[in-house]
């Protein structure tokens, strides 16, 4: 199996049964992400993390494409013409087969921002022993070989990223939804969680950057 990244926060898991793409946002590399995809995991409805018109678009040139989202994802997807027939709603504690791939469903909120602002439905997805988290805190009780941390947003400071990563205990660090930071800020970021988390390995991966799955 292979993990790539495509930007922000924007994975694909390629293996023998096909190609998973998660989070296809419209910060991301999405074109490339989607490209031969046989299944789309969505964590919430912000844009950053799902690109409406991109995987309507790829479900209306995929005829075999599926989409397994939170209710409010298929929701936005339905009312901009994707086919509801190939979409599955998902909530915390499902467990899914993705073309031969164990997908387990974690946690129901996004993390808070502010109490002013509603949190929205939010999922992350353990696919194999990579945990994506999307914009959430929460560890789920599987074990996990990759960890996907967050480590740039308006809701979340490194601190709390460095105790995920101890929380759950992985493998390896990769870091993910990073596209509001500079340069300078990923190096920070990168110094602070790879140094404090714990984890045996921390790699950073450019756009389009893969690593081999056990």
């Amino acid at each position: 199996m292979r993990l790539t990244f495509w930007g922000h926060s924007c994975v694909r898991v390629e293996h023998p049964g096909g190609r998973v793409v998660v989070d296809p946002g419209g910060w991301s590399d999405v074109a490339g992400a989607l490209a031969g995809a046989a299944a789309v995991l969505v964590t919430h409805e912000h844009a950053d993390h799902v690109a409406v018109e991109a995987v309507v678009g790829a479900l209306g040139s995929g005829p075999d494409l599926r989409v397994w989202a939170p209710a409010p994802v298929v929701g936005l997807l339905v009312a901009a013409g994707a086919p509801a027939d190939r979409l599955r709603t998902v909530r915390g504690g499902d467990a899914l087969d993705v073309d031969g791939l164990p997908v387990s469903v974690v946690g129901e909120l996004h993390a808070l921002i502010h109490p002013d602002v509603p949190r929205v439905a939010n999922v992350g997805y353990v696919l194999a022993g990579v945990y994506h988290p999307g914009d959430s805190l929460e560890a789920p009780v599987t074990d996990v070989d990759v960890l996907l941390a967050p480590v740039g947003a308006p809701w979340l400071k490194l601190g709390e990223t460095v105790d995920l990563v101890r929380r759950v205990r992985p493998g390896t660090v990769v870091p993910i939804h990073d596209a509001v930071l500079s340069d300078a800020g990923r190096a920070l970021a990168d110094r602070i969680v790879g140094g404090l988390g714990g984890a045996r390995t921390y790699r950073r991966l450019g756009v389009g950057e893969g690593i081999d799955l056990g």
